[in-house]
């Protein structure tokens, strides 16, 4: 009677310490969120910034209530467990009878309506020895480096509940009596969009862990006072673990083991399903792979090796009898999840291969990981390149290695409408859908093979917001450039490569991403903040840096020199390559002093270009997607120009109907085929003086 009262007892005191520090945290949350949303209120230009963000409220909107989640069902949490107390064994029988048949892992697709995740909510009802194992080493994890005091303190309670833990055998396959057992179904609802937990939820359930934990020490510290003699059992078998084995599966009266197999089964022993957790650290860690799987396309990963042998990651969705390729690569701290990251009405990749193209997504070298021929390479030495490396040896070997996949497919399986207009040595054409940093490489491309009078094997580019030209830009790029310029020589061997370094830190931003979305104060802030750092660009800066491509695991990065690459090219206000500052190292890879200039060279392009700007693009402004074009038309290129109510990150990392549809129009263009020129007028601006494109491409009838 007084072992049920102590239970009791400690049941109830540690599910108010638990509401407590969960109302707690929960009001801590809220007034981080309102001193965020206050600040916000009197940042200037607040509302062009968060315009390109989703989802953002710039006005307060009325809203009844909201209870807390603990009272989300009228009644509070305590109220509850305490009349659970009055639940007889029979209760638990058939608690237990129900969980046996609830195991379809697709039970219930709704999503749950907060957004803190079903295994903070289970982690209130279910014990801490039900938890993963996996699950304590990430909570060990978290408290190491955010509260390792605290983790001195957890360490001798989690010895002790190892050491009391039923075990495997017994707790498994039975239920007993005289104690509730509730098996609680883990279902976690798989988001397409979002599966990670914040940093709030992460700290919410390590508090919970622990209490869980301290509480169930407490309990067994009592079991042991209260009955002297189950405690000398307990000892006794310490000591001689082998004096007993026959009476392994006995125990006292009041712990009587009950089959719970499920009634008309064919064979009804009692199972436990086993519950894998591959990402228990719950930071949403997918790939271009998952992603396309997911939306059910097809996908080739094709690894590719550089003439200096780095290690490219080319993926593709096959249509392997199509002669209508394209080739998509993306901008500067990026990869090809940003072609997908729409989903299937908003992404070029998967719009593209509905319309019946081969495609390919392409990855420039610069990832944490480091992918060489030389396993062994030094961080400095890989990290030792800049946009020259990028397109002359990662572009040449990406396309040659689609050149050698789709002549050896086309020459095995033949169309069934063979095109009579193709080479023989190039049975299909091959566009390129270019963003930011990926438009420059592939013009640089495009003039170095043709100055080396090599085939560059494309038929068409599609040019969005590209880089290359970079001096008309805000203060802070200015100032950005200045400071690299000045400081490279030192700063290059000291940070090679620009990158968030350890994993921690790379969990820890993946996980504030989920934490910028639940508070929206807060996350407005930070997207405003962000925005000024790049100038007043209002990208969804939140969407991008919340995609999976951040991730513990790898992301990508950027050279130091890509960086001083780009600082040179804003300093000369010219498109050219590399300047390694002896006149010496230039007249080696170039022949003459000075760098070549790729902008002067815009006469050799003999393929149709269409460039796109985005009006609301503070990183490469209009004036400067307009310089590419002007050099093209006074080249003799045959070159479109449209620009977009967009900001940079909008080309790729949000859904634009409009940009899209113009995209695929463009893309099934053919040279000599659908368009016969442009006629694209220019007229002056009375204030600044530029020059602004307003005409439309006409289309031959």
């Amino acid at each position: 009677m007084l072992q049920e009262f102590v239970d009791n007892l400690l049941a109830v005191t540690k599910e108010s310490v638990k509401t407590f520090t969960y109302e707690s945290l929960n009001n801590i949350a809220r007034l981080i969120n309102g001193v965020s949303a206050l600040l916000l209120a009197f940042l200037p230009g607040k509302s062009n910034i968060l315009e390109g963000a989703s989802g953002w409220e710039l006005r307060p909107t009325l809203r009844g209530p909201r209870l807390p989640r603990w009272m989300e069902n009228g009644v509070s949490s305590f109220n509850e467990f305490i009349h659970e107390l009055s639940f007889d064994s029979s209760d638990a029988e058939s608690t237990s009878e129900y969980s046996t048949h609830g195991d379809d892992e697709h039970e219930d697709p709704m999503a749950p309506p907060s957004p803190l995740s079903t295994s903070s909510r289970l982690s209130r009802t279910s014990s801490f020895s039900k938890y993963d194992r996996r699950l304590v080493r990430f909570v060990r994890y978290i408290l190491s480096w955010m509260l390792w005091p605290i983790t001195l303190l957890l360490w001798s309670p989690l010895v002790l509940i190892q050491l009391f833990r039923p075990r495997p055998g017994r707790s498994g396959t039975s239920a007993t009596v005289g104690r509730k057992t509730v098996l609680v179904k883990e279902h976690v609802v798989q988001r397409a969009t979002d599966r990670r937990r914040g940093v709030f939820e992460d700290l919410q359930l390590a508090i919970e862990m622990f209490i869980e934990s301290v509480f169930e020490m407490v309990q067994k510290v009592a079991h042991f006072i209260l009955s002297p003699t189950e405690a000398g059992n307990k000892v006794y078998s310490w000591l001689y673990p082998h004096a007993n084995g026959n009476d392994e599966g006995s125990d006292s009266d009041t712990d009587i083991p009950i089959q719970t197999a499920t009634i008309g089964s064919e064979n009804p022993i009692p199972t436990q399903r086993q519950i894998s957790y591959p990402h228990y650290l719950n930071t949403d860690s997918r790939t271009c792979e998952d992603v396309i799987a997911e939306l059910g396309y097809p996908y080739e990963k094709i690894k590719v090796v550089t003439s200096d042998g780095y290690i490219l990651l080319l993926e593709r969705l096959p249509r392997r009898d199509s002669q209508k390729v394209v080739f998509l690569q993306h901008g500067i701290l990026d990869s090809s999840m940003g072609w997908v990251s729409n989903g299937v009405v908003g992404s070029p990749a998967f719009a593209a291969y509905d319309q019946g193209y081969d495609v390919f997504l392409g990855n420039l070298r610069g990832l944490v990981s480091r992918e060489h021929v030389d396993k062994n390479i030094s961080s400095r030495k890989y990290w030792r390149y800049s946009i020259n490396e990028h397109g002359t040896r990662d572009m040449p070997a990406i396309i040659e290695k689609i050149h050698e996949i789709k002549t050896s497919e086309l020459s095995k399986t033949p169309p069934a409408c063979p095109r009579d207009d193709l080479p023989p040595d190039q049975p299909y054409k091959l566009s390129a859908i270019c963003h930011s940093l990926g438009g420059a490489v592939i013009l640089m491309y495009v003039v170095t093979q043709r100055i080396s009078n090599l085939p560059h094997r494309l038929s068409r580019l599609i040019l969005l917001s590209p880089a290359g030209f970079h001096e008309d830009l805000p203060l802070v790029f200015t100032v950005a450039e200045k400071f690299v310029v000045l400081l490279g020589p030192i700063l290059a061997p000291l940070f090679p490569g620009l990158y968030i370094p350890t994993r921690f830190f790379r969990m820890l931003l993946n996980k504030l991403a989920r934490d910028f979305h639940n508070y929206p104060g807060l996350g407005g802030l930070v997207q405003t903040l962000m925005g000024y750092a790049v100038g007043g660009d209002s990208s969804n800066w939140l969407g991008a840096i919340g995609l999976p491509h951040y991730n513990m695991y790898d992301m990508p990065g950027v050279s130091f020199h890509v960086a001083l690459h780009l600082a040179q090219i804003k300093r000369s206000k010219k498109f050219r390559m590399y300047d390694y500052g002896r006149a010496s190292t230039n007249i080696e890879a170039y022949g003459s002093p000075e760098p070549l200039d790729i902008g002067a060279n815009y006469h050799l392009i003999d393929i149709p270009v269409d460039l796109v700007a985005g009006k609301r693009d503070r990183i490469v402004p209009p004036s400067m997607v307009r310089k590419h074009y002007r050099l093209m038309r006074k080249g003799g290129a045959e070159v479109s120009y449209n620009e977009f109510e967009y900001a940079h990150l909008d080309f790729t990392f949000s859904h634009r109907e409009e940009l899209l549809a113009y995209v695929m129009s463009r893309l099934m263009m053919e040279k000599g085929n659908s368009v016969k020129g442009t006629s694209v007028r220019l007229r002056k601006l009375k204030k600044k003086g530029e020059m602004v494109a307003e005409g439309e491409i006409t289309a031959a009838s």
